[in-house]
Order: structure tokens, then sequence, then C-alpha cells
């Protein structure tokens, strides 16, 4: 019987950047190997916001309009994924895919320890050190708390 294969998990939102890393891991791990030879299998996952979230602090009128978010939101995360196996194409047969509502940074360290992924890909947006210490940067926490190896992947800037 073989032995089976690690995980490799690629964290996903809906910036060029995430796409950007998840095309780059693709190429790399996976495109270039028949199924039975890729190094690793394959988990996607998505961190969608929890509409109260993106409501606030509405006031009275926010219960009704809570399903209407709720369902944009799935609507969004749908899409996301969607493009995300669009990039994958035929590369990768068996994927796994998960959306879990929360915060991108809890998201991705606990889907690594329910999954047992060996390795966490995210991109990385590029933002300065005031910029990252005000939004902070789910790539940094990651790094810092996950609990398995973490690829954070750069897209290239582009020269004038």
């Amino acid at each position: 019987m073989a032995a089976e294969k690690p995980i490799m998990m690629v964290g996903i939102d809906d910036s060029e950047h995430s796409f950007y890393a998840l095309q780059w891991t693709i190429e790399r791990f996976f495109s270039s190997f028949s199924e039975e030879q890729q190094p690793y299998k394959l988990v996607i996952v998505h961190s969608k916001p929890a509409p109260a979230s993106v409501i606030g602090l509405a006031g009275p009128g926010a219960a009704e309009v809570l399903p209407f978010v709720e369902m944009d939101l799935k609507r969004a995360a749908t899409k996301i994924v969607e493009k995300a196996k669009e990039v994958i194409g035929k590369s990768v047969k068996e994927i796994t895919v998960d959306v879990v509502e929360g915060d991108a940074r809890n998201v991705l360290c606990d889907a690594v320890d329910r999954h047992h992924a060996t390795v966490l890909v995210v991109g990385s947006h590029g933002y300065g050190a005031l910029k990252r210490a005000v939004l902070g940067s789910v790539s940094d926490y990651c790094a810092h708390h996950a609990h398995c190896n973490v690829m954070i992947v750069k897209k290239p800037k582009v020269k004038n």
C-alpha cells in the first residue's frame, strides 16, 4: 500500500495575489507531474467573512439586511472557488475545497491542523510596513502561528 501523500494547502481570497500564488503552486508542484507522481494532495481554503462582520454596528435595521448579506457572501465565495478551479484546470484531478466562515488568519491556521497540512501557501499583497501594521498581514500571522511550513508567494512587480 502506498503512503499517503502530504497535503499542500493554498489559501485564496479574491485578490490577484492569491490567484498568482495558486497558479505559481500549480505550475511548480502539480502540472509538470502525472497525477500519480504529484508530490502532494491539494487543499484549497477560502475564508468567508461572517455577515455580522460585514454589516458591523449598522443599528436597528441590520437584522433585515443580514440574509441578503449572507447570500452575497456565499455567491462571492462560490465565484472565488470557481475561479480557483479554472486556474487549476486539469492539472489536479482531486482537489479538496474548504470554505470556512471567519477571519482568514484563524481559518487558515485551523485548516492546517484539521487537514494535517505539510505546507501552507499564501500570496503576499506586498504591503509596506505601515500598512501591514495597520491592516495586519495574513501571511505574517500564518508564518508565525501555522503548525506547518509556510510558503509566501510574492507576485513580481512590473518594471516600467
